[in-house]
């Protein structure tokens, strides 16, 4: 490993700053994910990764609500080179267990920093560097770190509170209102009324988890959303495991055979969407019966892969309404009262508890003050490149993953980027890459992030105007199709004139 190294800050303060070749934000799975492909990959680089939560884990720390489960497959979610060896469907503390596996096994743990809340990045051209602050919380001191590279792997969303529309009349509920990402580890839902509002895969999990407890749980949607029920089990993993093939087999076989059938998904629901449209609601009425109103409830407005489909094990959240431990309302809220909620249709829903599982505040950078030679950054006046860099910004790279396939698959994708890049550098003897649009840009249009019309959850188009823009060429978009990235992305020409080297 590149000795780490003390030098002295150019911001002003002369505090010494900690150096590393490499510094890595967040904890989560993309940036332990990374950590482990920059100590495989590029052996000679020192780095840190910096965690601003006491612990690793990302999105699996930060929700405790019961139940938290994953919405993706973990021979998917799981990292290419670790085996996940449990059902495709896994809870918030399998998930977490097996990120631990991954940071003990590869020797992870003393290049991780918790703790650490970076407060500004500032870049420096003349001497090619990245100066961090970052408040300690458990001292409330600032501590400086330079770096050559940037990797960005904070996520996308802000942790400490997530979305809740404002409706008229919520002070005057006098129940709790709880969102699910900050949960209260005392709520006493337990003989309660409860209206879970949101129909994503949150509320997906929050109902089954805790309708049994409850004196009745509702479900209030303003439009319902496509799910996939079935069984939490995989019978070809489970096949090659009666056969005693080796688990690295099994994870490598099986991840391909679901990214196979998770292609023709994607396939078909834009080819197809009448048919796939179809094939999703009837699986619905598999639980629920002829009888059951699935047009109303569980029929969205958007065709299928407009938003992400979410699955449901064991169709528990059908279960739980087909038994009548659970209900669905899809209607509008007219406003909040004492006892509960109004709806524009004029009934009530009369609650204890109501808890708004209405989704997540876009985060843009991890909410860090980004300064290019003393400029403040304004992130959506960029261009991305291949949604993990950006024009005028050096030697940074975020990973932003996919909505349709694993956010890990990306993760990985952009790992290999990130080495790549770093060895080419050094090849080149090159201290800084900034991407930049070509001559033959120079007409292209720029558009939003994302094309409504292809992806649009409700926290993308809030946050649409923070993010950078959009070219109409594949290298500067980001492109949501794992199965083209995964050819395309290794063989970027690192010497193509969109990267300037100096």
């Amino acid at each position: 490993m590149t000795d780490t190294r003390t030098r002295t800050d150019n911001t002003g303060a002369g505090q010494a700053a900690e150096h590393f070749d490499v510094l890595i934000v967040g904890a989560g799975i993309s940036g332990v994910g990374g950590a482990y492909h920059l100590a495989t990959q590029c052996p000679d680089k020192s780095y840190v990764v910096l965690e601003a939560q006491e612990s690793f884990g990302g999105t699996w720390i930060t929700h405790t609500y019961p139940g938290i489960r994953s919405d993706s497959d973990l021979y998917t979610f799981g990292y290419r080179f670790k085996p996940w060896v449990g059902a495709p469907i896994a809870s918030a503390e399998e998930i977490l267990g097996y990120m631990n596996e991954v940071i003990e096994e590869n020797d992870l743990g003393p290049r991780i920093r918790y703790g650490h809340r970076i407060s500004t990045a500032r870049w420096s051209s003349e001497d090619k560097l990245w100066t961090l602050e970052a408040v300690r919380a458990d001292t409330g001191e600032t501590v400086r770190f330079t770096t050559n590279f940037l990797w960005m792997c904070q996520g996308y969303y802000r942790h400490e509170q997530g979305y809740t529309p404002e409706w008229e009349g919520m002070e005057s509920f006098a129940g709790e209102i709880v969102h699910p990402q900050t949960w209260p580890e005392d709520l006493a839902y337990k003989g309660k009324k409860v209206v879970v509002i949101g129909s994503g895969a949150t509320a997906a999990t929050l109902v089954p988890a805790i309708a049994a407890d409850c004196e009745h749980i509702t479900l209030l949607q303003r439009s319902p959303t496509y799910f996939i029920p079935g069984r939490n089990e995989n019978e070809l993993a489970d096949t090659l495991r009666q056969l005693d093939i080796r688990e690295d087999w099994i994870h490598e076989i099986v991840r391909r055979k679901v990214l196979f059938d998770q292609r023709e998904l994607t396939r078909r629901a834009v080819e197809e969407p009448e048919a796939v449209k179809q094939e999703l609601l009837a699986g619905v009425k598999e639980f629920l019966g002829e009888d059951f109103d699935i047009a109303r409830h569980f029929t969205p407005r958007y065709r299928p892969w407009q938003q992400r489909i979410a699955f449901v094990p064991d169709g528990d959240l059908f279960q739980g309404i087909a038994a009548g431990k659970a209900s669905v309302v899809t209607d509008e809220i007219e406003r909040f009262t004492e006892k509960g909620i109004l709806l524009k249709s004029g009934e009530t829903l009369e609650a204890d508890i109501i808890i708004t599982a209405t989704g997540f505040n876009l985060n843009v950078l991890g909410d860090i003050a980004f300064i290019i030679d003393d400029e403040p950054l304004v992130f959506s006046d960029t261009v991305t490149y291949r949604g993990m860099m950006f024009t005028g910004v050096p030697n940074m790279v975020w990973v932003f993953g996919y909505f349709r396939a694993s956010w890990t698959l990306r993760a990985d994708l952009v790992s290999d980027f990130v080495c790549r890049l770093l060895r080419h550098m050094e090849e080149k003897g090159a201290q800084s890459v900034t991407p930049a649009l070509r001559p033959e840009d120079a007409d292209m249009p720029l558009l939003d992030w994302l094309d409504p019309d292809n992806f649009n959850p409700g926290y993308m188009m809030r946050g649409m105007h923070l993010l950078p823009k959009r070219g109409d060429k594949p290298e500067w978009q980001h492109n949501q199709d794992y199965w083209t990235e995964k050819d395309e992305l290794p063989e970027i020409d690192l010497d193509d004139p969109a990267f300037r080297y100096a």
